[in-house]
């Protein structure tokens, strides 16, 4: 894939474009979106996300077009999981809902840089390093093993991370908020950060945890890092919007980590497959390629993508559906 200088630079500027009408619309009017509103700007995003996929099958060839998508719907499906994550923190920090959007919006911009950066890095080690596949494969294989295990999100598993222990150690905090102000002045005159920047780090640092599991499920899916890179920041630019949307649904998806742990462990084997198909590890197979190794095509990659997220929404809307007739009374 030959993507220009000119092309990457549109891209970083019409990104950065879109950052800012974000910020300035939340800025200049905190508020908590209504369910118009927010289904409004994930379906801006949603179509914006796919024309740049039609724009890229146009321009790049079909097989490029169908990675971005099958990238970008496994990154989008991996951050909904995220918002499990990004509820507990809104509870547990206390945050007023007015001023969620503005710590979603920072949390995403701070994700964003640190993900470019690990997307950059990724991308110099598997250009280097073709073994390094076994590695994200097998990663990722268990990483849907321990998400079935896991099972869903509770409160008492977010644990703070190195970055906000940092913080709040070194940092004059107080534990009161001052509308969405991440600095106040004390009656000594002296300045102290509120507990707003500490939710700020959360989000965005928390973020970057999870990209542990996704940026290798993306490389699994392409190698290239423009396509890397775009579908990453198309499926957090509506993310917030996605959070106030979903909102209680997301106690129904109950299927979901059940979904997203067979989508990482296909993709998971897909990349072990293609390791073996191209190994030069001289341990294995005398350091020649496996041939036997099967290659999967990215319509097939895509095709169990959606087929699995599908039937993970719909058996999980069923099944709270019926939960709830059983546990709700019956009517005399």
């Amino acid at each position: 894939m030959n993507v220009s200088s000119l092309e990457w630079g549109v891209t970083l500027v019409g990104l950065m474009v879109l950052l800012l009408i974000d910020f300035v619309i939340v800025a200049r009017r905190p508020h908590e979106p209504s369910m118009k509103e927010s289904t409004l700007w994930v379906l801006f995003y949603v179509a914006l996300a796919v024309a740049f996929g039609v724009y890229v099958y146009g321009k790049h060839g079909g097989t490029y077009g169908g990675e971005f998508f099958a990238g970008w719907l496994t990154e989008y499906s991996l951050s909904i999981d995220n918002l499990f994550v990004f509820v507990i923190i809104m509870g547990r920090f206390a945050v007023p809902r007015q001023y969620q959007q503005k710590v979603l919006l920072i949390g995403i911009v701070i994700a964003l840089v640190l993900r470019g950066a690990f997307i950059a890095a990724g991308a110099a080690v598997v250009q280097q390093f073709s073994w390094v596949f076994y590695i994200f494969g097998a990663f990722l294989v268990y990483t849907a093993y321990t998400l079935l295990q896991h099972g869903e999100d509770d409160p008492d598993d977010f644990k703070e991370n190195v970055m906000i222990r940092w913080a709040r150690r070194v940092l004059p905090l107080t534990d009161k908020y001052d509308g969405s102000k991440i600095t106040i002045v004390a009656k000594n005159g002296k300045r102290l950060f509120t507990p707003m920047l500490i939710v700020f780090l959360a989000i965005g640092t928390t973020d970057l945890i999870f990209a542990l599991d996704s940026i290798p499920a993306i490389f699994g899916l392409t190698k290239e890092p423009y396509l890397v890179f775009t579908a990453n920041v198309f499926a957090l630019m509506g993310l917030r919007q996605l959070y106030f949307l979903l909102g209680g649904l997301l106690s129904r998806l109950v299927y979901l980590s059940v979904g997203l742990a067979a989508v990482l462990a296909f993709i998971g084997v897909k990349l072990v497959l293609e390791a073996l198909a191209t190994n030069n590890l001289p341990f294995i197979n005398g350091g020649e390629p496996v041939g036997w190794a099967p290659h999967i095509p990215i319509w097939l990659s895509l095709t169990v993508i959606i087929g699995t997220l599908v039937i993970a929404t719909i058996a999980s809307l069923v099944k709270s559906s019926r939960d709830r007739k059983i546990s709700s009374p019956r009517s005399a």
